[in-house]
């Protein structure tokens, strides 16, 4: 059985560049059934059926002359939607498969003022997901969380050189050993809900990172709502998360 490396096949076979197939692999677009293809330089057979997953149009909830509120969709780099946002600057972040509510700040005055919301955790942040293993009662996490940020950033529970993080976390609906979950978050460590979760036993669905054994096509993580001064944001679920196959 002949074998190639995995973007030159995909190359060959959807009739793109070596360097744009390597990307989409590398952006966690390519699928072969119901896996996804995670090295783009790993030996495959050279008549793979692939299949590219596009993410979903970027949809605008809300703007003014102060602030943009995207629904961010899933596989997307928070960065993509700043570049694709003329005039307007990131402030906060979402992982590359976290969807839903994402802010940027349209002029200087107001971007620095949200950003302070931020660091005085003023902003109201909730979330949902779907994590592995039956949760029945409500659960406050406050473990401090240090970032190792050599290469892929990991966070780490760390009593010692930890920064303060708090979760808040509420079951919402249990499907067979999976447990959908609204998460409320204070603080905004890297990987803070992802960590948080997996500390206590229920490592979201699909991150492989931190423990989850589920496949999924992305860590089932949703920002569903967002406050910040007068303003208040929701973004609808996808259907990953609204109903958990």
């Amino acid at each position: 059985m002949a074998t190639d490396k995995a973007y030159k096949v995909l190359a060959q076979a959807k009739d793109i560049s070596n360097k744009k197939a390597k990307e989409l692999i590398d952006r966690g677009l390519v699928y072969v059934e119901d896996k996804k293809v995670k090295i783009a330089r790993a030996e495959i057979s050279t008549d793979t059926n692939f299949r590219i997953e596009y993410p979903d149009d970027i949809e605008i909830l809300y703007q003014d002359e102060n602030i943009v509120a995207v629904n961010k969709p899933a596989q997307v780099d928070s960065y993509d939607i700043q570049d694709a946002i003329e005039g307007a600057e990131l402030l906060h972040r979402l992982d590359r498969d976290t969807s839903g509510v994402l802010l940027l700040g349209r002029n200087e005055a107001f971007i620095k003022q949200a950003i302070n919301e931020f660091k005085n955790r003023r902003v109201e942040k909730h979330y949902v997901a779907w994590v592995e293993g039956v949760l029945y009662e409500e659960i406050e996490i406050d473990e401090p969380i240090f970032t190792i940020k050599k290469g892929k950033a990991f966070s780490v529970i760390d009593p010692v050189r930890g920064k303060k993080a708090y979760t808040k976390v509420k079951p919402e609906e249990i499907q067979g050993k999976k447990s959908k979950v609204c998460i409320e978050i204070t603080t905004g460590r890297t990987h803070q809900i992802r960590v948080h979760l997996a500390s206590i036993g229920h490592p979201i669905v699909g991150d492989e990172q931190y423990g989850s054994r589920t496949q999924a096509k992305r860590v089932l993580l949703h920002s569903s709502q967002m406050k910040i001064f007068d303003y208040e944001f929701n973004a609808r679920e996808p259907k990953d998360i609204a109903k958990y196959k």
